[in-house]
């Protein structure tokens, strides 16, 4: 059973960065495609950024593109996701998931961290 921890979230005003981490636990890490996910209150979950097994592959959301950057650090069994440029709108809850499948939604995902919160003052 895959457990995974994210920490890094925060308040930070716009323009600022952040750097979420999720801590991977219970499998073999770099066997995993990953995913960053976030939900704002009300709406649905939305794929942030993905990275397939091993690393191979990534994916950025359109809103998200050219401001942050998925990682993984196979070493250390670790996920991160570098947000600069941050804006009010990136508000949100922001989840952590694994599974077998490199996809979009959250369906496609089998595992999940607990969320650490993350709002951008304007």
């Amino acid at each position: 059973q895959v457990q995974l921890v994210e920490s890094g979230g925060g308040l930070v005003q716009a323009g600022g960065s952040l750097r979420l981490s999720c801590a991977a636990s219970g499998g073999t890490f770099s066997s995993y495609s990953m995913a960053w996910f976030r939900q704002a209150p009300g709406k649905e979950r939305v794929i942030v950024a993905s990275s397939s097994w091993r690393g191979l592959s990534t994916y950025y959301a359109d809103s998200v593109k050219g401001r942050f950057t998925i990682s993984r650090d196979t070493a250390k069994s670790t996920l991160y996701l570098q947000m600069n440029s941050l804006k009010p709108e990136d508000t949100a809850v922001y989840y952590c998931a694994a599974g077998g499948r490199y996809g979009l939604k959250p369906y496609d995902y089998d595992y999940w961290g607990q969320g650490t919160q993350v709002t951008v003052s304007s």
